[in-house]
């Protein structure tokens, strides 16, 4: 990790002589652009914000065998780093980011430019309850939907004073019904869903996954260690999918030492 005040770098023209040229870019207040260890991408966050966790890196992970030229939707797509990371996993074709608060919006096509990602990936500035209603995308569309939403219910658990965390963290805005109803919507038939929650949710997921004809096919269960309960659940889905559900090898994040299993290793690594 390392912040600066300016970073550049480099873009490549359109001419047939590819061009280089240095692009420069100015971080905001608290601000900082971390190294995602992986083929090279970065992400720019805010260090009074929401910045993401294992749990992103793991749902991209759990999702990276979607097929070439896949159009993919981020539900709540906060710095990009989802997106970021399928485009590094992936020949996805294009994935397009939905994000409701304006300052993330901005630092997440930063990180786009950074990356050169601007002809995979792009960021709308939206509440992902407009989608339909605004007519700001097309439903039965997509191959892929993916999402890491707020895990707390509104009036739930700590209330964060930044409005930022607050947003990421607790159901304000939307809630996980509206994710899933939104996911469904804009699938087209056969599509893949994949969700990344709290465990004490898994009834909640599966029951509106199949109101909406989100069929769960998938499932693995995280855990911090050995011998503590679990902390994360991924979850697949297949809109119009039959009635078929396996259920993954556990995933374990740490070792007793502190460090990373190899399972872990492998997904940083892959």
């Amino acid at each position: 990790m390392q912040a600066f005040e300016w970073y550049s770098f480099l873009v490549y023209s359109n001419d047939a002589q590819e061009t280089m040229i240095f692009h420069l870019e100015k971080l905001n207040k608290n601000e900082r652009i971390d190294d995602l260890q992986y083929k090279g991408l970065k992400i720019i966050q805010d260090e009074t914000g929401f910045c993401f966790g294992i749990d992103s890196v793991i749902l991209s992970d759990f999702a990276k065998n979607i097929k070439n030229d896949a159009t993919v939707v981020d539900l709540g797509t906060g710095t990009g780093i989802i997106g970021t990371l399928l485009c590094g996993k992936t020949y996805l074709k294009q994935v397009i980011g939905i994000e409701v608060q304006p300052e993330v919006v901005h630092m997440a096509r930063k990180s786009i430019r950074l990356n050169n990602l601007e002809d995979r990936f792009q960021i709308i500035n939206c509440d992902i309850n407009d989608i339909f209603p605004k007519k700001i995308l097309e439903k039965n569309k997509y191959d892929v939907v993916v999402t890491n939403p707020p895990y707390k219910e509104a009036g739930t658990g700590i209330i964060n004073e930044s409005s930022k965390k607050l947003i990421s963290r607790h159901e304000i805005t939307a809630t996980l019904a509206d994710f899933i109803k939104v996911a469904a919507g804009l699938l087209k038939h056969k599509g893949e869903f994949y969700i990344v929650h709290k465990p004490e949710r898994i009834v909640d997921i599966i029951t509106i996954m199949r109101e909406n004809k989100i069929e769960p096919k998938e499932l693995r269960i995280v855990y911090p260690r050995k011998e503590k309960d679990a902390s994360l659940i991924l979850v697949k889905g297949v809109k119009g999918g039959n009635k078929f559900t396996t259920i993954d090898r556990s995933l374990i994040i740490y070792e007793e030492d502190g460090s990373y299993t190899n399972d872990i290793k492998e997904i940083y690594n892959d």
